[in-house]
């Protein structure tokens, strides 16, 4: 377990530290007990203790800074805490909820059921073969939807590829058609655009995008679930794309065109 959920102690201090970073340099540190749930005094020990480990310098009176090292540790307990909830919500609520699925075959409820992903969608087929299982919550025919609840394993899936385009914006000429962004599209499962240009590059290759909208959330979750994604972009709206993939810790090609 992480240190800020060790003990009440470390979690105060890492509140503090943020109420620091958030309202420096000028700290009001009866606005930070207020904020924080402890008082005044507490505040000033945990303010020393704070400077004493160099996570906060002290510029002036009531003045305060976080350091690289203060910045650091937090984002250290931030990712701690983030790693937690994931396992929080995913591994141990994600059992309890209840998913919809399609089902490969009839399906009773209270069926054991083997889960996959296809066409980046939930399937369901009857047996525990899994690796990843289920427990059916109603009647289903095959083809149709089925609940599914009471998850467990892990579903075998390798993300999609994801080629990224980027091409001139308006001020740099008009919109032309191009072979390889073509190419790319007639291989791909999910074509999305960023930007008008990109939108009418698409059209004049022949190709109708899936989304003009949120193209980088698009293609980091439509990868995720294992499809081939093509982007298109403007080179000024690129960067969201890829930060979105990254974020999501996928690989991506980028071209320019």
């Amino acid at each position: 377990m992480i240190d800020v959920l060790d003990n009440k102690r470390a979690a105060t201090k890492f509140r503090v530290l943020v109420e620091i970073a958030e309202r420096q340099p000028a700290v009001n540190q009866g606005e930070i007990a207020d904020a924080v749930g402890v008082t005044s005094q507490a505040v000033s020990e945990y303010i020393r203790e704070l400077v004493d480990e160099e996570f906060v310098e002290k510029e002036a009176r009531s003045r305060y800074r976080v350091t690289k090292q203060g910045v650091d540790w937090l984002f250290q307990q931030a990712s701690g805490v983030r790693r937690f909830a994931d396992h929080v919500t995913e591994d141990v609520l994600g059992s309890m909820q209840e998913d919809a699925a399609f089902a490969t075959d009839d399906i009773e409820a209270e069926q054991t059921v083997s889960l996959s992903i296809r066409d980046g969608l939930l399937h369901a087929t009857p047996g525990d073969a899994g690796p990843a299982t289920g427990v059916a919550t109603t009647d289903a025919e095959a083809g149709s939807v089925v609940g599914v609840t009471g998850f467990a394993g892990i579903i075998e899936l390798d993300p999609g590829d994801v080629q990224l385009f980027q091409i001139p914006p308006i001020r740099s000429g008009r919109p032309v058609a191009s072979e390889a962004i073509a190419d790319a599209a007639a291989g791909a499962d999910v074509v999305a655009a960023a930007g008008v240009e990109a939108v009418a590059t698409l059209r004049e290759s022949g190709v109708t995008p899936g989304t003009t909208f949120a193209a980088g959330a698009v293609a980091a979750d439509a990868a995720g679930r294992g499809l081939d994604v093509v982007v298109v972009a403007t080179t000024d709206l690129a960067s969201r794309v890829t930060d979105a993939l990254r974020d999501a810790g996928l690989a991506y090609e980028v071209t320019d065109v």
